[in-house]
Protein backbone atom coordinates (compact mmCIF):
# COMPACT_ATOMS: atom_id res chain seq x y z
CA UNK A 1 0.00 0.00 0.00
CA UNK A 2 1.44 3.28 -0.53
CA UNK A 3 2.58 5.83 1.85
CA UNK A 4 -0.23 8.51 0.97
CA UNK A 5 -2.50 5.83 0.74
CA UNK A 6 -2.11 4.61 4.27
CA UNK A 7 -1.88 7.97 5.77
CA UNK A 8 -5.15 9.26 4.62
CA UNK A 9 -6.82 6.33 6.08
CA UNK A 10 -4.84 7.48 9.37
CA UNK A 11 -6.40 10.61 9.26
CA UNK A 12 -9.77 9.42 8.30
CA UNK A 13 -9.66 6.87 11.21
CA UNK A 14 -8.35 9.98 13.65
CA UNK A 15 -11.56 11.88 13.33
CA UNK A 16 -13.38 8.99 14.30
CA UNK A 17 -11.12 7.94 17.36
CA UNK A 18 -9.39 9.61 20.05
CA UNK A 19 -5.60 10.48 19.47
CA UNK A 20 -3.79 7.10 21.71
CA UNK A 21 -1.60 9.42 22.96
CA UNK A 22 -4.16 11.98 24.48
CA UNK A 23 -4.81 11.18 28.14
CA UNK A 24 -6.69 13.80 29.10
CA UNK A 25 -8.45 14.77 25.74
CA UNK A 26 -12.07 16.30 25.78
CA UNK A 27 -14.42 16.90 22.79
CA UNK A 28 -13.74 20.59 21.85
CA UNK A 29 -13.95 20.98 18.49
CA UNK A 30 -11.43 22.31 15.77
CA UNK A 31 -12.73 26.20 16.15
CA UNK A 32 -12.64 25.62 20.21
CA UNK A 33 -8.47 24.06 20.40
CA UNK A 34 -5.66 26.13 19.80
CA UNK A 35 -3.06 25.48 17.35
CA UNK A 36 -1.05 23.93 19.55
CA UNK A 37 -3.04 21.63 20.39
CA UNK A 38 -4.44 20.55 16.81
CA UNK A 39 -0.78 20.32 15.69
CA UNK A 40 -0.70 17.51 18.34
CA UNK A 41 -3.60 15.77 17.68
CA UNK A 42 -1.92 15.86 14.03
CA UNK A 43 1.07 14.66 15.03
CA UNK A 44 -0.56 11.62 16.88
CA UNK A 45 -2.55 10.33 14.27
CA UNK A 46 0.87 10.87 11.64
CA UNK A 47 2.85 8.37 14.22
CA UNK A 48 0.40 5.96 13.92
CA UNK A 49 1.73 5.10 10.27
CA UNK A 50 5.31 6.12 10.48
CA UNK A 51 7.95 8.53 11.81
CA UNK A 52 9.00 11.83 9.76
CA UNK A 53 11.84 13.09 8.32
CA UNK A 54 13.22 16.54 9.27
CA UNK A 55 16.66 18.61 8.53
CA UNK A 56 17.60 21.58 9.97
CA UNK A 57 17.96 24.70 7.44
CA UNK A 58 16.48 22.83 4.61
CA UNK A 59 15.98 25.36 2.74
CA UNK A 60 18.57 27.92 3.55
CA UNK A 61 21.86 26.33 1.94
CA UNK A 62 22.90 22.73 1.22
CA UNK A 63 27.09 21.55 0.02
CA UNK A 64 26.80 22.97 -3.23
CA UNK A 65 24.63 26.45 -3.13
CA UNK A 66 22.91 28.67 -0.68
CA UNK A 67 19.51 30.86 -0.75
CA UNK A 68 18.32 29.69 -4.21
CA UNK A 69 14.27 29.54 -4.55
CA UNK A 70 12.73 26.71 -3.57
CA UNK A 71 15.88 24.41 -3.24
CA UNK A 72 16.79 21.52 -0.59
CA UNK A 73 19.01 18.92 -0.45
CA UNK A 74 16.88 16.45 0.84
CA UNK A 75 14.37 17.13 -2.52
CA UNK A 76 17.27 17.88 -4.89
CA UNK A 77 18.39 13.80 -3.69
CA UNK A 78 15.04 12.06 -3.12
CA UNK A 79 12.12 14.33 -4.96
CA UNK A 80 10.60 15.07 -1.61
CA UNK A 81 10.78 17.95 1.04
CA UNK A 82 11.32 16.68 4.51
CA UNK A 83 7.85 16.58 6.46
CA UNK A 84 9.38 18.33 9.55
CA UNK A 85 12.09 21.59 9.01
CA UNK A 86 13.59 23.05 11.30
CA UNK A 87 15.22 26.39 12.23
CA UNK A 88 17.25 28.49 14.87
CA UNK A 89 16.92 31.64 16.28
CA UNK A 90 19.88 32.51 18.11
CA UNK A 91 20.77 36.09 17.89
CA UNK A 92 17.43 37.23 17.87
CA UNK A 93 17.98 38.30 21.62
CA UNK A 94 20.57 40.98 20.01
CA UNK A 95 18.41 42.57 17.44
CA UNK A 96 20.76 41.16 15.14
CA UNK A 97 19.75 40.74 11.52
CA UNK A 98 20.83 37.06 10.80
CA UNK A 99 20.73 34.07 13.13
CA UNK A 100 23.67 32.66 14.41
CA UNK A 101 24.37 30.30 11.48
CA UNK A 102 24.14 33.70 9.51
CA UNK A 103 20.33 32.93 7.77
CA UNK A 104 18.51 36.37 7.78
CA UNK A 105 15.61 36.53 10.43
CA UNK A 106 13.41 38.08 7.13
CA UNK A 107 14.55 34.65 5.56
CA UNK A 108 13.38 32.31 8.64
CA UNK A 109 10.02 33.81 8.05
CA UNK A 110 9.35 33.47 5.00
CA UNK A 111 10.69 29.63 4.96
CA UNK A 112 8.82 29.27 7.83
CA UNK A 113 5.49 30.51 6.62
CA UNK A 114 6.19 28.75 3.37
CA UNK A 115 6.60 25.58 4.93
CA UNK A 116 3.39 25.55 6.49
CA UNK A 117 1.32 26.55 3.39
CA UNK A 118 2.93 23.23 1.70
CA UNK A 119 1.09 21.15 4.50
CA UNK A 120 4.66 20.57 6.48
CA UNK A 121 5.45 21.13 9.99
CA UNK A 122 8.24 23.81 11.58
CA UNK A 123 10.17 22.86 14.89
CA UNK A 124 12.38 26.28 16.36
CA UNK A 125 15.51 26.20 18.53
CA UNK A 126 16.93 29.03 20.37
CA UNK A 127 20.32 28.94 21.37
CA UNK A 128 20.85 32.34 23.06
CA UNK A 129 24.05 33.99 23.88
CA UNK A 130 25.25 34.12 27.27
CA UNK A 131 24.19 36.72 29.31
CA UNK A 132 26.10 36.84 32.03
CA UNK A 133 29.22 36.77 29.50
CA UNK A 134 28.15 38.67 26.50
CA UNK A 135 29.86 41.61 25.05
CA UNK A 136 28.82 43.89 21.84
CA UNK A 137 32.39 43.90 20.67
CA UNK A 138 32.58 39.81 20.27
CA UNK A 139 35.33 38.15 21.34
CA UNK A 140 37.06 35.04 21.12
CA UNK A 141 34.85 31.68 20.41
CA UNK A 142 32.81 30.80 22.25
CA UNK A 143 32.87 34.00 24.69
CA UNK A 144 29.72 35.06 24.96
CA UNK A 145 27.68 32.82 23.03
CA UNK A 146 25.22 29.72 23.97
CA UNK A 147 28.44 27.54 24.55
CA UNK A 148 30.51 29.81 27.11
CA UNK A 149 30.29 28.09 29.85
CA UNK A 150 32.92 29.57 32.03
CA UNK A 151 30.45 30.93 34.82
CA UNK A 152 27.94 28.55 36.43
CA UNK A 153 25.50 31.49 37.73
CA UNK A 154 24.17 32.16 34.39
CA UNK A 155 20.92 30.85 35.00
CA UNK A 156 20.62 32.52 38.27
CA UNK A 157 22.00 35.76 37.33
CA UNK A 158 18.61 36.42 34.54
CA UNK A 159 16.48 34.90 37.44
CA UNK A 160 14.15 37.44 39.10
CA UNK A 161 16.58 39.07 41.21
CA UNK A 162 19.62 38.01 39.35
CA UNK A 163 22.03 40.83 37.87
CA UNK A 164 20.74 39.82 34.34
CA UNK A 165 17.23 39.75 35.30
CA UNK A 166 16.81 43.44 33.08
CA UNK A 167 18.69 42.27 30.35
CA UNK A 168 16.91 38.88 29.86
CA UNK A 169 13.56 40.70 29.73
CA UNK A 170 14.59 42.50 26.94
CA UNK A 171 15.59 39.20 25.32
CA UNK A 172 12.69 37.44 25.72
CA UNK A 173 10.20 40.53 24.53
CA UNK A 174 13.02 40.36 21.56
CA UNK A 175 12.14 36.50 20.52
CA UNK A 176 8.09 37.46 21.16
CA UNK A 177 8.65 40.22 18.65
CA UNK A 178 10.30 37.38 16.66
CA UNK A 179 7.51 35.10 17.13
CA UNK A 180 4.80 37.00 15.97
CA UNK A 181 5.87 37.76 12.41
CA UNK A 182 5.14 34.25 12.17
CA UNK A 183 1.79 34.42 10.54
CA UNK A 184 -0.05 33.90 7.61
CA UNK A 185 -1.84 36.38 5.30
CA UNK A 186 -4.49 36.21 6.87
CA UNK A 187 -3.45 36.58 10.07
CA UNK A 188 -3.05 33.04 11.79
CA UNK A 189 0.13 32.26 13.46
CA UNK A 190 2.25 28.90 12.38
CA UNK A 191 2.31 26.18 14.57
CA UNK A 192 5.04 25.71 15.70
CA UNK A 193 6.97 22.87 17.52
CA UNK A 194 9.33 25.19 19.98
CA UNK A 195 12.05 23.53 21.79
CA UNK A 196 13.94 25.64 23.79
CA UNK A 197 16.77 24.89 27.03
CA UNK A 198 17.94 21.40 24.79
CA UNK A 199 20.51 18.86 26.06
CA UNK A 200 20.07 20.11 29.18
CA UNK A 201 21.35 16.87 30.83
CA UNK A 202 24.92 17.84 28.89
CA UNK A 203 26.79 20.83 30.31
CA UNK A 204 27.92 22.06 27.01
CA UNK A 205 25.46 24.99 27.08
CA UNK A 206 25.00 27.47 29.80
CA UNK A 207 22.05 26.41 30.87
CA UNK A 208 22.88 22.68 31.20
CA UNK A 209 22.96 19.73 34.02
CA UNK A 210 26.47 21.24 36.06
CA UNK A 211 26.01 24.88 35.29
CA UNK A 212 22.28 25.29 37.21
CA UNK A 213 20.67 23.49 39.91
CA UNK A 214 17.16 21.87 38.66
CA UNK A 215 15.01 24.21 40.57
CA UNK A 216 17.52 26.96 38.87
CA UNK A 217 16.56 24.75 35.24
CA UNK A 218 12.65 24.64 35.84
CA UNK A 219 12.36 28.05 37.20
CA UNK A 220 14.51 29.63 33.62
CA UNK A 221 12.23 27.33 31.73
CA UNK A 222 8.93 28.16 33.55
CA UNK A 223 9.85 32.08 32.68
CA UNK A 224 10.18 32.01 29.01
CA UNK A 225 7.20 29.73 28.67
CA UNK A 226 5.11 32.06 31.35
CA UNK A 227 6.04 35.26 29.41
CA UNK A 228 5.46 34.19 25.66
CA UNK A 229 2.37 32.01 26.99
CA UNK A 230 1.15 35.42 28.23
CA UNK A 231 1.87 37.23 24.81
CA UNK A 232 -0.91 34.65 23.47
CA UNK A 233 1.04 32.48 21.68
CA UNK A 234 -1.22 29.40 21.81
CA UNK A 235 0.36 27.91 18.71
CA UNK A 236 3.30 26.59 20.42
CA UNK A 237 3.76 23.22 20.66
CA UNK A 238 6.21 22.86 23.44
CA UNK A 239 9.56 20.30 23.25
CA UNK A 240 11.70 18.81 25.93
CA UNK A 241 14.94 17.25 24.66
CA UNK A 242 17.96 16.56 26.87
CA UNK A 243 20.78 14.62 25.59
CA UNK A 244 21.25 10.63 24.64
CA UNK A 245 22.67 9.06 27.32
CA UNK A 246 23.70 5.44 28.75
CA UNK A 247 21.03 3.61 30.35
CA UNK A 248 18.60 6.86 30.66
CA UNK A 249 15.99 6.22 32.78
CA UNK A 250 12.58 7.78 33.42
CA UNK A 251 13.57 9.11 36.84
CA UNK A 252 16.76 10.45 35.19
CA UNK A 253 14.71 12.22 32.44
CA UNK A 254 11.90 13.42 34.87
CA UNK A 255 14.85 15.10 36.96
CA UNK A 256 14.41 18.52 35.01
CA UNK A 257 10.91 17.61 33.06
CA UNK A 258 9.31 20.76 33.50
CA UNK A 259 5.81 19.03 34.08
CA UNK A 260 2.97 16.59 32.04
CA UNK A 261 0.91 20.68 31.59
CA UNK A 262 3.90 22.21 29.79
CA UNK A 263 5.23 19.71 27.27
CA UNK A 264 3.49 17.85 24.59
CA UNK A 265 6.87 16.52 23.24
CA UNK A 266 9.23 14.82 24.63
CA UNK A 267 12.62 13.65 23.20
CA UNK A 268 16.42 13.50 22.90
CA UNK A 269 19.14 14.32 20.65
CA UNK A 270 21.27 11.62 19.97
CA UNK A 271 24.74 12.02 17.74
CA UNK A 272 26.67 8.95 16.30
CA UNK A 273 30.18 10.27 17.39
CA UNK A 274 32.01 7.07 17.78
CA UNK A 275 31.55 3.42 16.96
CA UNK A 276 28.51 2.34 15.22
CA UNK A 277 27.61 -0.43 17.76
CA UNK A 278 27.38 2.01 20.44
CA UNK A 279 25.50 4.49 18.60
CA UNK A 280 22.69 1.59 18.03
CA UNK A 281 22.86 0.04 21.54
CA UNK A 282 22.40 3.44 23.37
CA UNK A 283 19.75 4.95 20.97
CA UNK A 284 18.12 1.92 20.79
CA UNK A 285 17.51 1.84 24.85
CA UNK A 286 16.76 5.26 25.21
CA UNK A 287 13.86 5.65 22.35
CA UNK A 288 12.48 2.25 24.51
CA UNK A 289 12.71 4.54 27.71
CA UNK A 290 11.16 7.91 25.70
CA UNK A 291 8.48 5.92 24.00
CA UNK A 292 7.38 4.47 27.19
CA UNK A 293 7.73 7.61 28.99
CA UNK A 294 5.60 9.18 26.32
CA UNK A 295 2.91 6.62 26.80
CA UNK A 296 2.82 6.95 30.45
CA UNK A 297 2.88 10.95 30.46
CA UNK A 298 -0.05 11.48 27.30
CA UNK A 299 3.00 13.17 25.29
CA UNK A 300 4.10 12.49 21.97
CA UNK A 301 7.88 11.03 21.45
CA UNK A 302 10.52 12.42 19.23
CA UNK A 303 14.26 12.05 18.28
CA UNK A 304 14.40 15.82 18.01
CA UNK A 305 18.08 15.80 16.67
CA UNK A 306 20.21 13.08 15.60
CA UNK A 307 22.82 12.21 12.29
CA UNK A 308 26.33 11.09 11.70
CA UNK A 309 29.18 13.89 10.76
CA UNK A 310 29.52 14.18 7.07
CA UNK A 311 27.94 10.82 6.75
CA UNK A 312 31.28 8.55 7.07
CA UNK A 313 28.96 5.84 6.55
CA UNK A 314 27.23 6.22 3.95
CA UNK A 315 25.11 3.63 4.52
CA UNK A 316 24.24 5.02 7.54
CA UNK A 317 20.69 5.76 6.52
CA UNK A 318 19.35 2.10 6.18
CA UNK A 319 21.84 0.14 8.34
CA UNK A 320 22.16 1.87 11.15
CA UNK A 321 19.62 5.02 11.64
CA UNK A 322 16.43 2.76 10.16
CA UNK A 323 16.79 -0.58 11.63
CA UNK A 324 16.40 1.11 15.52
CA UNK A 325 14.15 4.02 14.50
CA UNK A 326 11.56 1.57 12.77
CA UNK A 327 11.10 -0.09 16.04
CA UNK A 328 9.49 2.75 18.33
CA UNK A 329 6.81 4.67 17.90
CA UNK A 330 8.18 8.50 17.40
CA UNK A 331 6.34 11.07 15.89
CA UNK A 332 10.04 12.17 13.70
CA UNK A 333 13.26 12.44 13.67
CA UNK A 334 15.61 15.69 12.51
CA UNK A 335 18.92 15.95 11.48
CA UNK A 336 20.66 18.63 11.42
CA UNK A 337 21.64 20.95 8.66
CA UNK A 338 24.20 20.88 5.56
CA UNK A 339 26.88 22.72 6.00
CA UNK A 340 29.85 22.79 3.64
CA UNK A 341 32.32 21.97 6.44
CA UNK A 342 29.90 19.87 8.66
CA UNK A 343 26.37 18.31 7.74
CA UNK A 344 24.43 15.61 8.56
CA UNK A 345 21.48 15.43 5.77
CA UNK A 346 22.06 14.11 2.54
CA UNK A 347 23.24 15.11 -1.00
CA UNK A 348 22.93 14.33 -4.45
CA UNK A 349 26.49 14.72 -4.59
CA UNK A 350 27.51 12.25 -1.67
CA UNK A 351 27.99 9.13 -1.75
CA UNK A 352 25.00 8.40 0.92
CA UNK A 353 22.31 9.48 -1.64
CA UNK A 354 21.48 5.82 -3.18
CA UNK A 355 21.32 4.79 0.79
CA UNK A 356 19.14 7.52 1.25
CA UNK A 357 16.85 7.10 -1.88
CA UNK A 358 16.12 3.51 0.21
CA UNK A 359 15.05 5.42 3.28
CA UNK A 360 12.93 7.60 1.51
CA UNK A 361 10.72 4.64 -0.27
CA UNK A 362 10.50 2.80 3.27
CA UNK A 363 6.98 2.31 4.14
CA UNK A 364 7.74 4.17 7.52
CA UNK A 365 9.49 6.90 6.49
CA UNK A 366 7.17 9.85 6.16
CA UNK A 367 7.99 13.31 3.65
CA UNK A 368 6.06 16.06 3.08
CA UNK A 369 4.13 14.00 0.03
CA UNK A 370 3.30 11.86 2.35
CA UNK A 371 1.51 14.02 4.92
CA UNK A 372 -0.49 16.65 2.67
Amino acid sequence: MRKKTKIAMAVATGLLMACGAQKNSNAATESETTAAQQLFSRMDTLRQQGYMFGHQDDPMYGLTWAYDKDSSDVKNTCGDYPAVMGFELGGIEMGDAKSLDSVPFSRITEEVVKHHQRGGIVTLSWHPRNPLTTSDKGGEWPQGTAWDVSDSTVVRSILPGGSQYDKFQVWMQRLSDFLATLKTDDGQLVPIIFRPWHENTGSWFWWGEKLCSVEEYKALWNMLQDKLTADGFDNLLWAYSPGMAGDLTAEKYLERYPGDDRIGIVGIDGYQWGKKEDFVSQLDQNLQMLCLFAKDHGKIAALTECGLKNLADPTWWTSTLQPVVDKYPISYLLVWRNYEKEWFGPSPVKPDAPYFKEFHAADKTLFLKDIQ
